[in-house]
């Protein structure tokens, strides 16, 4: 991989939004589409370091999406159908915590002023909430750092980050398993980074490396080797067979995301290891030795089954790859 395309998420996307499902490359128009893969989508144009002019009108249609799915309470809708109206009632799923990471890194990163501005209105508008859902609230937190790391000065940002140790909890106290959940689910690697990045920013050392020990543990043990093994779809915990089917390429994502920000934070090269295990995982080095994108239309395989990749290109997929491919080249070099 020579690194990120959007091709293929220009081809998912439309005048409204992002469909969320592919068949083999081609979207699936009447599935519609869901504000948790938009809100991701605003996430990597918003960190893309150059946008071409293309990008930009892209991310301008990803955020009108999000403004839109944002009802007067501050919770979201999530899934818009082909007919462009709205399957579901406002909420705070994990939706809601995308969301708010996709507004607070418009909002801090955005090259288009307005956005930002507009971005940011709408992260004040759903920040005072609180989900039931750990995920929901780690996925706002990063959001929330975002909008924290631009303006260090933001209350209601502060105390959102402020409130994700409460959420996750500290480690347990049995060695082989300190993770504050029964089992590994999905992304998993968003819960030690929201704590990364919520010790510092907010000067909190014992939360920061409460996160570290979490990341480190969870590179651990979602490794065989030198090659990433990741929990798949149906959850995981130690003693369970591995390696485990379907592999889902927004666990690799969220691990390359973690090991980044944990890098920056302390500036230990290790971490790099795992940002380099997650690009190597989406180029082969994986449990079955396959690629898991397609180079000739850019777009990531939708999972890594028992017998070899699910072909299908969703957008959900297809943003863990540019994610990931994104931390290669502002960490590892475009060479890899």
């Amino acid at each position: 991989m020579t690194g990120p395309s959007f091709t293929h998420l220009a081809r998912l996307s439309d005048d409204t939004g992002l469909y969320e499902h592919a068949r083999g490359p081609l979207p699936r128009r009447e599935h519609g589409y869901c504000l948790d893969d938009v809100a991701r989508g605003l996430v990597v144009l918003s960190r893309e370091p150059e946008l071409s002019v293309d990008l930009v009108v892209l991310l301008e249609r990803y955020l009108a999406f999000t403004a839109h799915a944002q009802a007067d309470d501050g919770r979201f809708h999530n899934r818009l159908g082909p007919d462009r109206s709205w399957r579901d009632e406002p909420g705070l799923g994990d939706w809601w915590g995308r969301a708010l990471w996709g507004l607070g890194t418009t909002a801090a990163r955005c090259p288009v002023p307005w956005m930002r501005t507009a971005a940011l209105d709408c992260f004040e508008a759903s920040a005072h909430h609180r989900p039931p859902s750990v995920r929901s609230m780690a996925f706002a937190a990063l959001g929330a750092a975002e909008v924290l790391s631009a303006d260090p000065g933001h209350p209601l940002a502060a105390k959102l980050l402020g409130d994700i140790a409460s959420y996750v909890g500290e480690p347990g106290d049995v060695p082989d398993w300190p993770w504050p959940e029964n089992r590994l689910f999905y992304a998993n690697a968003v819960l030690p980074e929201a704590l990364i990045a919520a010790g510092h920013l907010l000067a909190d050392r014992k939360i920061r490396d409460d996160g570290l020990r979490l990341l480190d543990w969870l590179l651990t043990v979602e490794s065989c080797d030198v090659r990433l093994s990741p929990a798949p779809a149906g959850g995981w915990h130690i003693g369970e067979p591995r390696p485990a089917f379907d592999q889902q390429p927004i666990e690799v994502a969220a691990l390359a995301d973690a090991c980044a920000r944990a890098h920056q934070v302390t500036g230990d090269p290790v971490w790099l290891t795992g940002v380099g295990r997650a690009v190597a995982w989406f180029d082969g080095d994986n449990d079955l030795g396959v690629p898991m994108h397609d180079s000739e239309t850019g777009g990531g395989y939708d999972g890594l089954t028992h017998g070899g990749p699910n072909r299908n290109q969703g957008a959900e997929s297809t943003l863990a790859l540019i994610s990931t491919l994104q931390h290669r080249h502002t960490l590892l070099g475009s060479t890899g």
